[in-house]
């Protein structure tokens, strides 16, 4: 009777959390550089949607654009979270999931948030594995597939910087010697800074490097939604940390960047450009997603606004010194 009353407690929060307000707003007006920003609305529990995960069937693939060309570079590989592409051709894989973290607290709400995460496939336990895809032929289907670095810490980004690849832990960048081709390192890696960790709320960590390799940039997503951990869990999260591989020596480059996933440089500008995942439970068309380039020590808003200076109401005590030199970012 237990297990019984357990699966259907169960199967209500999950319903509970399929359910919740639809979308009024039209999707084309909810992105570009001047997206609609509506009312914020709120409901017990955030609307879910999760999509089953389905194989691709036996002689389908996705349909792309007119001129293009998709296949199965590679299968079989655990939680592939992000990828980063060799001056001779070979990709990384980082094959990783969150580190532990303390249980859950705050009832019935981070109840679901578990059970929800776990449907998604973010509880499973991490690899901590990079490994190295080679497709020798260029027929665009990796043929080989070697385990290339191993027992690391839920690893995320990568840059290659001379004979040094530097790699992003969730707790540090750690540093590993490179030789062209190699398939395998076994070396000790170096370890170059500490990282923010504990909690982590969002543990990626995104990584590149400047022209010259003489500076590191990492994303540092915050520990909680809207700071409701106490900004003490938040120091040098929710931003873009710069570091001198030298010496480990760091500076805040930008801040209130709530999740910052994936940076990449700008060609013709040589600006630093970042796409970031933005704050919930504001309803089903708030808070947007963006990209944007980035101002070097600019602030954008998280926690207390959003999309420029839009206030969110929610966060206590509220800073208006904060909002007002908040930045907008350039594309939802």
């Amino acid at each position: 009777m237990r297990r019984f009353a357990l699966v259907a407690v169960s199967a209500a929060a999950l319903g509970l959390a399929a359910c919740g307000t639809e979308s009024t707003l039209d999707p084309a007006l909810g992105y570009g550089a001047t997206p609609t920003l509506p009312a914020p609305a709120s409901t017990l529990v955030p609307t879910v949607n999760i999509a089953e995960a389905e194989g691709w069937p036996e002689g389908r693939m996705p349909i792309p654009a007119p001129g293009l060309r998709v296949q199965a570079f590679a299968v079989g590989l655990d939680h592939p979270r992000w990828l980063y592409r060799l001056p001779n051709g070979d990709i990384l894989v980082a094959e990783t999931n969150a580190p532990p973290r303390p249980a859950r607290r705050g009832g019935l709400r981070a109840w679901v948030q578990g059970l929800v995460m776990k449907k998604a496939g973010a509880a499973a336990v991490s690899a901590n594995r990079i490994s190295l895809l080679r497709d020798a032929d260029g027929d665009g289907v990796a043929e080989s597939r070697t385990a290339f670095l191993e027992n690391l810490t839920s690893p995320f980004g990568m840059a290659l910087v001379g004979d040094t690849l530097y790699v992003a832990n969730a707790d540090a960048i750690v540093a590993f010697p490179y030789q062209a081709g190699q398939t395998r390192i076994e070396a000790t890696g170096r370890k170059v800074a500490d990282l923010p960790s504990g909690r982590n709320h969002h543990w990626t960590k995104s990584l590149v490097a400047s022209a010259d390799g003489s500076r590191l940039y990492v994303g540092v997503g915050s520990n909680s939604n809207i700071a409701e951990n106490g900004l003490d869990e938040e120091i040098e999260r929710a931003a873009i940390l710069e570091i001198d591989p030298a010496t480990g020596a760091r500076r805040l480059y930008a801040s209130g960047l709530r999740n910052p996933v994936g940076m990449a440089w700008q060609p013709d500008s040589g600006r630093l450009w970042v796409a970031v995942n933005e704050r919930d439970e504001l309803g089903n068309d708030l808070v947007p997603d963006y990209m944007t380039s980035v101002t070097p020590g600019g602030f954008y808003g998280w926690p207390w606004s959003y999309y420029g200076q839009t206030v969110d109401a929610r966060v206590e005590p509220a800073n208006p010194a904060a909002v007002a030199r908040a930045l907008r970012p350039d594309y939802a």
